[in-house]
């Protein structure tokens, strides 16, 4: 009905590690609902004793409260037993439900458990996403609903609490479609309104084939956080997997995507899980960040002996995610500013200029440095420094690559301005003697 209120649900299952894929579909759930002032429900679906742990349960509540995504209500299945078993009875006393002498194969007796009763018809649904959709439900016989009164299943359980919780929209991936038209049977036996329904196309790898999570790029949800990701990158990333608001933009906040989503303009087809993408998004986010926060952070993930304020714009300009910073630090990227390279003295002449030369050069430069104070020595002073002598030589070339090489130690590295700025006034000119 136009005036009532849109109510969503995201019920994962608290039986493994939970992985991004979960994400998108708790976030168009929870900005459908957000978008019409309605309500986002978070159920956690443990009715399987076996396999739910607390862990799992835990690490998808957190993961949920790092990435903003506040459920407005959060149930337990397991907390719901007297509710199911009263649908049960009810079903079992009107005939649409009976119960049933099982042989259990392998221990070889027979146990009860609850069927329901298929009235074996055709069944049509339509979907926001994919049209019409038509299905003969005589395939699938007098399925299980329960092994117990005590002991209800998925098909059964999720069509009890979307009735109970007035869900309005039914929002999943495609692989659900099989489990509609069971659950639709089900609604019709206890005089549930049938929900909207929208399925998601599949999370595909980057050879357009199903995304497993199996797949090496796949990972729990929660290591992206200790990878240095920022919550809104996740969120972002997986908005634009199967869903494109059209125009150029590519950069969300969470209420931009809260005013922009639409359920129809989800895509039919495949959305491609691209690792590439997210660390761009990832990086435009941090782009957004207050200049303190980005230092703050940077300086977090750099060990005791190099965190220097200076670093800052150094690193940033070279990663995509905090995580990198580590690996900076790995690959010894960052020890030319904490240690004195070793020099090879063939590497410090330039093309075919005489040593005596570069010395002289060499030279120029160390003077010029001398007479700069400790407050003036900054990359854009050091610059102007060198540059004036530099565009007094035969090319600039006979003193930035000796003074360049000299800093580092390697023949790619960071503008030699930069490093002097970083080592410091006293380290500069040691290295600079150091050459001649």
């Amino acid at each position: 009905m136009p005036d009532q209120k849109i109510v969503t649900r995201f019920a994962p299952s608290p039986t493994g590690h939970f992985h991004l894929g979960g994400v998108r579909s708790a976030l168009y759930n929870y900005l459908f609902a957000k978008q019409n002032k309605g309500t986002y429900i978070l159920r956690s679906e443990d009715t399987d004793k076996e396999r739910s742990k607390k862990e799992y349960e835990d690490g998808f509540l957190d993961l949920f409260e790092w990435l903003g995504l506040k459920p407005d209500q959060f149930f337990r299945q397991s907390e719901r037993t007297e509710i199911y078993k009263k649908y049960l009875e009810k079903m079992i006393a009107d005939g649409s439900a009976y119960v049933s002498k099982e042989e259990i194969k392998e221990a070889g007796q027979r146990s009860e458990v609850i069927r329901f009763k298929n009235p074996n018809k055709k069944i049509v649904f339509n979907d926001i996403v994919l049209g019409d959709i038509e299905f003969d439900t005589t395939d699938l016989k007098d399925f299980i609903i329960a092994r117990s009164l005590t002991e209800p299943l998925y098909h059964f359980t999720v069509v009890v609490d979307d009735f109970e919780m007035a869900v309005t929209h039914v929002i999943r991936g495609q692989e659900h479609i099989a489990n509609t038209p069971r659950q639709i049977l089900i609604q019709e036996a206890i005089g549930a309104p049938r929900p909207l329904y929208a399925h998601m196309p599949l999370i595909l790898g980057k050879d357009k084939s199903k995304l497993s999570k199996r797949d090496p790029e796949v990972i729990p949800a929660l290591e992206y956080r200790d990878l240095g990701y920022l919550p809104e990158a996740i969120i972002n990333f997986m908005a634009l997997i199967g869903w494109n608001p059209g125009g150029e933009q590519e950069v969300f906040t969470l209420e931009e995507l809260i005013e922009k989503f639409n359920l129809h303009k989800i895509q039919k087809s495949g959305g491609v899980f691209n690792s590439e993408k997210l660390d761009w998004l990832n990086k435009e986010h941090m782009k957004r960040l207050p200049p303190a926060e980005i230092e703050k952070n940077i300086l977090e993930w750099l060990p005791a002996e190099m965190k220097n304020p200076k670093l800052v714009p150094l690193v940033l300009e070279r990663i995509s995610k905090w995580g990198d910073v580590k690996d900076m630090i790995e690959r010894g990227e960052l020890d030319l500013f904490f240690k004195s390279p070793t020099i090879d003295k063939a590497k410090l002449i330039y093309k075919n200029i005489a040593p005596e030369k570069i010395i002289s050069n060499l030279k120029l430069a160390i003077k010029a440095l001398e007479d700069l104070t400790e407050e003036n020595f900054t990359t854009e002073i050091i610059k102007n420094t060198l540059i004036l002598i530099a565009n007094n030589l035969g090319s600039r070339g006979e003193l930035l690559h000796p003074v360049r090489y000299a800093l580092s130690g390697l023949d790619k590295s960071p503008d030699p301005f930069i490093i002097a700025s970083i080592i410091g006034k006293n380290e500069t000119l040691s290295r600079l003697q150091k050459a001649i």
